[in-house]
């Protein structure tokens, strides 16, 4: 019952990242908004619902999830966040001097997002 609440606590702290993000350029919004979605959808089915509904959902992974497309705005968007907050985190490893391994894989994860949301996700004409 308790990790309901711990749901809900994580929804609603992602849902305000993800509307801070709209006006915040360097903040991913349609990551945060994809964890809150599967948080509220964890947590209630009425908070589900409520959550489905909102214009943020519709306007920035409605269409990912039912038909797997995205506008090219909203691509270049989430694309640009990741790669921006990857690099900062292997500019931080450089500074540590991290070992090989996990530089490699960071590459590799950031390389994967291109590929499949450049590529794979069909790109929606409005």
């Amino acid at each position: 019952m308790a990790i309901r609440y711990v749901y809900t606590a994580l929804g609603v702290l992602f849902l305000a990242m993800g509307v801070v993000g709209t006006v915040v350029p360097l903040l991913p919004t349609t990551p945060a908004v994809v964890f809150a979605a599967f948080c509220f959808g964890k947590s209630s089915k009425r908070l589900n619902s409520w959550f489905l509904s909102t214009r943020l959902y519709r306007k920035s992974i409605d269409g990912f999830v039912k038909k797997r497309t995205m506008t090219l705005k909203a691509k270049l968007i989430l694309l640009s966040s990741v790669t921006f907050f990857m690099g900062l985190s292997f500019i931080t490893m450089l500074v540590f001097q991290v070992p090989l391994f996990p530089k490699i894989l960071l590459g590799a994860i950031w390389l994967c997002h291109v590929i499949y949301f450049g590529f794979k996700v069909k790109t929606l004409r409005s």
